[in-house]
C-alpha cells in the first residue's frame, strides 16, 4: 500500500462506518477497509511532518500537534524489526521509508537499511566494508543519524584514515561518496549530518588533547557539500580541542539572514552563514566537550558541554556580532542528551537520569526530578508529552509543562541510546539491535 508523505482528510460517516463493519468477511474487502482504516487513523493523528534528521525538526525534538501514549507494552506495538547488526543510530523518515545505520560489531561492516514505516517491512540493506577501531565502550560502528529528502538518504561514518559521506536515492542506489579525510578522536564517530537548501552539513570536529604517543592532532571543520553531486561548496576551519558531536541547527535572527548555529570545546557556541561558511560570531561559553546539540529559543541559543565525571553545564547565547551570555545552568545541566525547547519552557534530562524544566528566558527550574537511571538518548517533545530514555530501555512519559506529572513508563527490554522520532502517527524507538514503531495496526 503507498502511503502519501501528505495526507489527504478522511471523513467517515456513521452509515459509511457500519457498512465498512459489514463487508469484513471478504478478504479482498478486508484489505481496502484496512488501507481505509489506517489512512483515518493516520490522518487524524493530525501530524503530516517528516522526521528528516537527528533530533526531528530543525533539531528541536518537537511536534506540536502529534499524539503518543502515555505507556505501552508488546502488544501495542504496529511493528517491531529485528536489525542485521547493532547501533545507536536514530531513525529518520520521509513519507513511508524510514532510514537508519547498523553495523557489524566485529568488522564494522556498515548497514544502511530501509524499512516500511505503515508495516515494517525491510525495503533494503545496503552495505558497506569499513575497517574495525577503538570506540569508546557506549560507542558504535553504526553512531550517526542519517538525514533524507524527498529524493536521498545521507550518511556519514568513519575509520582512522578516511571519513565517509554517501548520498543514496530511496530505493537504496549510490549516487555518490565523499571522503572528508582521517579521523582523530579516541571515541569514536558519532557525527550526524544535516541538510540547508542545496547543501550537506558535516561538523566534522576532531580530536588534540589526550593523544596516545605517535598520533596526530585531527583538524576541525565545518564542511557544505552539494547534496547533489557530493562536490565541496565551503569548508571553515574550526577550533580543535576536544572532539565534539553535535548537529548544527538554523538560527533564523529577526530581520536578518539565516545562520548555522552549533557548539563546540573551541569556540564555544558560534555561527556560520551557510551559504559561505564564513564565521559570523561565537562566544567561548564552555569548559569541557561538547556531545548534545544546540537548540534555538526564540532570540537565545542553547548548548551544554560536560563530562562523563560530571561538571555538566548548559549555556544560553544571544546571538550578534557582540554575543552576549543571558544565563547558564550548572545543575542539572546534560552532557550527551540535546534538550528541547517548547514555548518559553526548556527540558533537560541530565545523563544521571533528572530531568528538570526550566523558563527559557531565565533559566530559573520550573521542576526537578529523577526520573530513571542513566541516560544518552535526548528526549522528545510531542504534543504536551514529554518522552525520555534510558540505557536500559526504560520510557518514561512526563507532561511537558511548568508542573511535574509522570503519566506513564514502558519498557524497550535492551541498550537504548538512540533518540526516539515522530512521524505521520507513528513513534519510531530503536534499541541496539531493534527497530519498533508504535502506532496505527494494519488489519
Amino acid at each position: 500500500m503507498f502511503y502519501p508523505s501528505k495526507l489527504p482528510t478522511y471523513t467517515l460517516s456513521a452509515a459509511a462506518a457500519a457498512e465498512v463493519l459489514m463487508i469484513r468477511s471478504s478478504s479482498r474487502l478486508c484489505l481496502i477497509v484496512s488501507s481505509l482504516v489506517f489512512a483515518f487513523w493516520a490522518s487524524s493523528a493530525s501530524n503530516a511532518q517528516d522526521w528528516t534528521r537527528f533530533h526531528g525538526p530543525n533539531g528541536s525534538g518537537y511536534i506540536a500537534d502529534g499524539k503518543i501514549p502515555d505507556s505501552w507494552t508488546a502488544d501495542d506495538e504496529a511493528w517491531s524489526a529485528e536489525l542485521p547488526g547493532g547501533g545507536i543510530s536514530s531513525p529518520v523518515a520521509w513519507g513511508d521509508k524510514v532510514f537508519l545505520l547498523a553495523a557489524d560489531p566485529k568488522t564494522a561492516v556498515r548497514h544502511v537499511l530501509a524499512y516500511q514505516l505503515s508495516s515494517g517491512k525491510q525495503l533494503w540493506d545496503k552495505t558497506f566494508d569499513s575497517v574495525p577501531h577503538h570506540l569508546h565502550k557506549r560507542n558504535r560502528f553504526a553512531a550517526s543519524t542519517p538525514c533524507c529528502d524527498e529524493k536521498f538518504v545521507y550518511v556519514a561514518w568513519s575509520e582512522p584514515q578516511h571519513t565517509t559521506v554517501s548520498c543514496l536515492t530511496h530505493d537504496g542506489d549510490l549516487v555518490w561518496q565523499r571522503d572528508l579525510g582521517r579521523w582523530q578522536s579516541q571515541h569514536g564517530f558519532a557525527t550526524s549530518p544535516m541538510l540547508y537548501e542545496d547543501f550537506v552539513i558535516v561538523f566534522d570536529s576532531q580530536q588534540a588533547r589526550q593523544l596516545k604517543p605517535g598520533e596526530t592532532a585531527g583538524e576541525s571543520k565545518m564542511v557544505a557539500l552539494n547534496r547533489q553531486t557530493g562536490q565541496m561548496v565551503w569548508e571553515t576551519p574550526l577550533e580543535t580541542t576536544n572532539v565534539c558531536y553535535g548537529t548544527p541547527c538554523v538560527y533564523q535572527p529577526a530581520g536578518g539572514a539565516a545562520q548555522l548555529v552549533d557548539a563546540n570545546t573551541g569556540n564555544g557556541l558560534f555561527g556560520l552563514d551557510p551559504k559561505t561558511g564564513k564565521m559570523l560570531w561565537n562566544m567561548k561559553v564552555f569548559r569541557s566537550r561538547c556531545c548534545s546539540s544546540p537548540v534555538v529559543a526564540g532570540d537565545l541559543v542553547l548548548g551544554s558541554a560536560g563530562s562523563g565525571g560530571g561538571g555538566n553545564h548548559l549555556v544560553a547565547v544571544r546571538p550578534g556580532e557582540e554575543p552576549t551570555e543571558a544565563y547558564r545552568v550548572e545543575r542539572g545541566a546534560p552532557y550527551v542528551p540535546t534538550s528541547v525547547v517548547v514555548g518559553d519552557m526548556a527540558f533537560l534530562c541530565g545523563d544521571n537520569g533528572v530531568a528538570t524544566c526550566i523558563d527559557v528566558k531565565s533559566g530559573e527550574p520550573h521542576w526537578t526530578r529523577r526520573i530513571g537511571g542513566t541516560i544518552s538518548s535526548s528526549p522528545i517533545v510531542v504534543g504536551d508529552k514529554l518522552l525520555t530514555i534510558d540505557m536500559d530501555g526504560k520510557a518514561t512519559v512526563l507532561r511537558a509543562g511548568k508542573k511535574f506529572e509522570k503519566l506513564g513508563t514502558a519498557d524497550l527490554h535492551g541498550n537504548v541510546q538512540a533518540t526516539p522520532a515522530y512521524t505521520q502517527g507513528y513513534l519510531l524507538l530503536r534499541s541496539e539491535n531493534r527497530l519498533t514503531a508504535i502506532g496505527p495496526k494494519r488489519l
